[in-house]
Parts: structure tokens; C-alpha cells; sequence
């Protein structure tokens, strides 16, 4: 279990020198990808071809699982549903965060984990994937399905590690992933 007088030591040890792990690599090309995106596409929002791009980084090898229920998911629908998602902001930012997965969640074969994916590669600033192996080492609990107060719950506890760390949520949570998948 990673807690906050462990975490900077194992979260460090976990990254490869010169962060330069696979997973590393392309989660900092989908990052660079969807930040271009963001600055020249008004609304912000993702083609298929995108959004595909990013449930085959967070599914791997699941990522057959609902490709038939996904197929409903047309351009023009990913396109609305994901502008809006991205672009929708309010003041109270647990509120911004419900809005913006409860929208994605609306896309068929996006539950809070994909939806959670989708924020933290958009927004790697403010937001972190929820998975259970993230779950695991910050809770020290098991768990394979996630609710939108996991997330805050999560997310909470990931911003707090970022603040001591001075790294984004996004970076924190991938070497806590790291971590865990190395049996930490």
C-alpha cells in the first residue's frame, strides 16, 4: 500500500530511468496528442479515431470485451458527448468532475474507469485513472467496479500525493500503477 510517508520513495522507485517504460512512452504521446487537440480544436472534443486511441490504452488486452456495444458510438456522437464532457466547467470542481464522467458514462461501453481515462489523458493537470490497481495500493482494498464517489474518493487521494510530490495526478497515479504491476 503506497501512503503518504512511503510514497515518494516507492512512486520514484517504481519509473524507469528516463521514464522510459512502453506504457510511459505512450501515455505521454496520447497526452501530447490530445493537448494539441485541445489548443486548436474549439469546442475541445475527440474523433473516434481518438477515442479509440485512449480505451485501447486503458482496456489492452479487454478491449474486445464491448466492442459490439461501442459500435453504437458513432463520430458525430463521440464528437458531442465528448465536447461536451471536456468543455463543461463549473465552480465547484467536485461537481465539474460528476458532470464530466456522467456525460462520458452516457457513451455505451464507458463506465467510471474509461471515463476517468479519457479526463486524465485530456487533463493530466487536475485528474488520474481509476483502476484497481491504483485502488489496491491507495486503499488497501480489492476492487474491480467503481463509482463516481470512488473516483472523488481516489482522485482525492491521488491530488493529495501530487501536492507532496509537486507532480501532476496523471503522473502520480501511472507510477502507482507501475508500481503495483511490478508486485508492489
Amino acid at each position: 500500500m503506497v501512503d503518504a510517508t512511503s510514497a515518494t520513495p516507492a512512486i520514484h522507485a517504481s519509473l524507469p530511468k528516463g521514464h522510459a517504460s512502453p506504457d510511459y512512452a505512450e501515455t505521454e504521446r496520447l497526452k501530447t496528442e490530445l493537448a494539441k487537440a485541445r489548443q486548436t480544436r474549439r469546442p475541445f472534443y475527440l474523433t473516434v479515431d481518438e477515442f479509440e486511441e485512449v480505451l485501447r490504452w486503458k482496456l489492452r488486452q479487454q478491449i474486445g470485451r464491448q466492442r459490439d456495444l461501442r459500435a453504437a458510438n458513432t463520430e458525430e456522437l463521440i464528437r458531442a458527448v465528448t465536447g461536451l464532457a471536456l468543455t463543461i466547467t463549473h465552480s465547484d470542481s467536485e461537481y465539474e468532475l460528476e458532470l464530466r464522467v456522467g456525460i462520458l458514462r452516457s457513451l455505451r461501453g464507458v463506465a467510471v474507469p474509461v471515463a476517468s481515462a479519457v479526463l486524465a489523458l485530456a487533463f493530466p493537470e487536475k485528474y488520474a485513472v481509476i483502476d484497481f490497481r491504483g485502488w489496491r495500493q491507495i486503499f488497501d482494498e480489492k476492487r474491480t467496479t467503481f463509482t463516481i464517489p470512488d473516483y472523488k474518493r481516489y482522485l482525492a487521494a491521488i491530488q493529495r500525493l501530487a501536492n507532496e510530490l509537486s507532480w501532476p495526478p496523471q503522473e502520480v497515479d501511472l507510477a502507482i500503477w507501475e508500481y503495483d504491476r511490478k508486485g508492489g
